[in-house]
């Protein structure tokens, strides 16, 4: 079963960090990463871009309205997310638990994932249907 694990934080703590306490963290959650992929539980997984960067389209109205930053105001966003193939919500949390040891702050939210539409591997070329 997929999970899609959401990982929060505050991202002003976040950009607080230096380019050596930013490095530290990474250095420690990239051991989680290299288990999960010898083990074959590891999906996509990205950092995000800060909520400054974002822009977020609000349906509703024609035309629609683009309004910059995160749908919504918090003063924790989502910095990141992971797809990871796992057994059971337990097994999951057991992968958040590990991410979150590596991480010295922030909150992981584990939901289960469905797909509605099987992607390609980034580069690849979208499969042509059948003549």
């Amino acid at each position: 079963m997929l999970y899609a694990i959401l990982c929060y934080n505050d991202q002003d703590l976040v950009s607080g960090w230096t380019k050596a306490e930013d490095e530290a963290v990474m250095a420690k959650l990239s051991v989680v990463h290299d288990r999960l992929y010898a083990e074959g539980k590891l999906g996509p997984a990205g950092r995000l871009g800060f909520t400054a960067s974002a822009r977020t389209l609000v349906k509703g109205q024609e035309p629609p309205v683009v309004m910059d930053g995160p749908y919504a105001e918090t003063k924790e966003a989502m910095l990141g997310f992971y797809i990871v193939d796992c057994a059971s919500m337990d097994e999951a949390l057991d992968v958040a638990r590990a991410l979150g040891e590596a991480n010295p702050t922030g909150a992981y939210e584990i939901r289960p994932l469905s797909l509605y539409l099987q992607g390609v591997a980034v580069g690849d070329q979208v499969p042509q249907a059948a003549e």
